[in-house]
């Protein structure tokens, strides 16, 4: 066997360890999925020092980015080599980080968790990790927790700042890699290491894994959804816009490049929700960046851009609380975002201020006009503490990325 260490005084990340502890010891497959260096890898030590409490408990850890598990190379391979290191006594806690390196990994998954005496956890950096058929193959016999960048209220733990409106500022535009905390927070050290980062994931997540000719034109469309975070575009759109800028390429084609964008956890695509019709629209979504350092790594952090940094950064925070978001669209107007959990809705409109007539007519107006009891939220970066417009609440970003 392969002998590991577990890293020293590695920050407790409760929300995601507190969702997989019930369904540690069970016969279930833990998948911890999402961007590369989002901190898969240092949820897997923690839950191996909640087990190495107990001397007992036998521990496996595969890691497919140390060379030294190059040999590890197909299903059979990682099938041969648990059943060769499991404990003959008592149950084996098998860790499995960046799995989707190996060839068909899906069946050697099927056949361990046939074992009795293996717990099995895995972490992955594509979004279709388990889908299709092993989906169907393991039905209701895993369950998949997505990790996203560090929350506002993590990244103030990590590098141990109060709340304030200089943290603030540097959570919106640093990003919340967890790596961050071994580094000064200036721009010049922090934007070096993301684009790092990013070349990493588009080089092994997106060029690599789905064979990518046309490398420019990626790395254009990239940057366009950059500077148009939060704009409501189709793939024709965008295929005609990058046609102006004399970058040619198919509208069928610009959707596959996006859909490998998603699969890398690099952006999110958010569907528009018919409030009237009640139904998805099939054309027209919103793209938001999984972490906001990158996206300004890449693109600048720019003045101009501070209404769609505050949008991606609550949409960032309702999917770290574990809500499914859509755009609402009632008839001419839009909701910012739709968000919902265990049956229950809530509105909410995003806008860098409310202290002038219009913006306050529109943002509440928008909420105002829908016809429900749900709840109903206006976010600014504006500090307000009072009474509710019509019964709509008003929160600033700092109070709501702490909720």
């Amino acid at each position: 066997m392969i002998s590991f260490n577990i890293p020293q005084n590695i920050h407790n990340r409760a929300h995601y360890i507190d969702r997989v502890k019930p369904f540690m010891g069970q016969n279930i497959i833990k998948v911890f999925t999402g961007q590369r260096r989002v901190g898969k890898s240092y949820l897997l030590f923690q839950l191996m020092q909640l087990l190495q409490e107990d001397p007992e408990k036998h521990l496996l850890y595969i890691n497919k980015e140390d060379l030294a598990f190059s040999f590890i190379k197909t299903a059979e391979d990682l099938h041969a080599y648990v059943m060769k290191q499991k404990s003959v006594t008592g149950k084996t806690y098998v860790f499995i980080d960046e799995i989707q390196d190996i060839q068909d990994f899906e069946a050697a998954l099927r056949s361990l968790l046939l074992r009795e005496d293996l717990d099995l956890y895995c972490t992955g950096s594509n979004a279709n990790l388990l889908s299709g058929d092993i989906a169907g193959h393991l039905s209701g016999r895993y369950i998949e927790i997505v990790v996203y960048s560090l929350s506002y209220s993590e990244f103030l733990d990590f590098h141990v700042l109060e709340t304030s409106p200089d943290s603030l500022e540097k959570y919106l535009k640093y990003g919340g890699l967890p790596y961050l905390k071994h580094l000064p927070l200036e721009d010049g050290i922090v934007f070096e290491y993301l684009k790092n980062i990013y070349a990493t994931i588009v080089y092994r997540d997106i060029i690599n894994r789905y064979a990518v000719r046309n490398v420019p034109f990626l790395e254009q469309l990239v940057l366009f959804l950059a500077g148009h975070t939060g704009s409501v575009f189709s793939a024709k759109k965008i295929s005609d816009f990058l046609k102006s800028q004399r970058v040619n390429m198919a509208p069928n084609q610009v959707q596959t490049y996006i859909q490998y964008l998603v699969n890398a956890f690099l952006v999110h695509k958010v569907a528009r929700y018919d409030m009237i019709g009640k139904r998805i629209f099939e054309i027209g979504d919103k793209y938001y960046f999984e972490n906001l350092g990158i996206r300004n790594g890449i693109w600048g952090y720019r003045i101009e851009d501070r209404g769609k940094i505050l949008e991606n950064a609550v949409f960032n925070h309702l999917l770290f609380k574990g809500f499914k978001v859509t755009v609402g669209k009632l008839n001419l107007s839009e909701i910012d975002f739709i968000a919902e959990k265990d049956g229950e809705k809530k509105y909410f409109q995003v806008t860098l201020t409310i202290n002038d007539t219009k913006t306050l007519e529109r943002e509440f107006g928008n909420l105002v006009n829908i016809n429900d009891n749900y709840s109903k939220t206006v976010i600014t970066f504006d500090f307000f503490s009072g009474n509710t417009y019509q019964g709509i609440n008003t929160i600033d970003l700092e109070q709501f990325l702490l909720s």
